[in-house]
């Protein structure tokens, strides 16, 4: 029964910290003192320990001598990488699905687009990374190759585990995204050849790569 409980707090202190890397409130470098976090939380130190040992097999934890646990930073060459993959994949993935997208599909991302547009108001990095994302997924999820799907799957997650929301860096990237989202659609609703597709889907997500290593070099 104990380890039922304790089991269920190292969960909670797990999501709990992990939200808190994600949406920016321990930033790069922030030193995470377990006992205050555990005092936050009302749990004990031990589930709390359990859950940064796990945030640092995710990478997201780094354990410094004379330090203790301090959040990651990002690893530039990792994001480069994975958003590089991400531009080939994605783009296929993306052409792939344009015959087989509706006016249903159309409309649903769409609609997430403009949720997109009025975020740029008072803008808020991490929900409009999410939205981003739920924009993509609409435009990918019908890839009827299930290979390449799953490597457009692991690259989201893997920039997930990076806590990249790129457009934290760099926000008026996001602007151009949103008007560049609705390129795509039209493109899609006008029946265009799949390498028009691809490249336009490519270069949406190599725009978002450039704009960050420019202002990261």
């Amino acid at each position: 029964m104990t380890e039922t409980v304790t089991g269920s707090k190292s969960e909670q202190a797990y999501a709990a910290v992990k939200a808190r890397i994600v949406d920016g409130a321990y930033t790069p470098g922030y030193r995470l003192v377990l006992a205050k976090i555990a005092e936050d939380l009302g749990f004990s130190v031990v589930p709390v320990r359990e859950a940064i040992r796990r945030l640092e097999a995710e990478g997201l934890v780094t354990f410094e001598r004379n330090v203790g646990a301090t959040v990651s930073g990002i690893d530039p060459t990792e994001y480069l990488y994975t958003m590089q993959t991400l531009s080939i994949i994605e783009g296929a993935a993306t052409a792939l699905s344009a015959p087989l997208i509706g006016a249903a599909d159309i409309a649903r991302a769409r609609a997430v687009n403009e949720e997109m547009r009025d975020c740029l108001e008072h803008f808020d990095p991490v929900r409009f990374t999410q939205l981003n994302q739920d924009f993509h997924s609409v435009l990918f999820e019908r890839c009827p190759n299930p290979h390449i799907l799953d490597l457009v799957h692991r690259g989201w997650n893997r920039l997930a585990s990076l806590r990249s929301s790129t457009f934290r860096f760099v926000p008026g990237r996001a602007r151009d995204s949103v008007d560049e989202h609705e390129a795509l659609l039209r493109l899609i609703e006008s029946g265009a050849d799949a390498d028009t597709i691809e490249k336009a889907a490519r270069q949406h997500r190599a725009a978002t790569l450039d704009a960050y290593l420019a202002q990261t070099t």
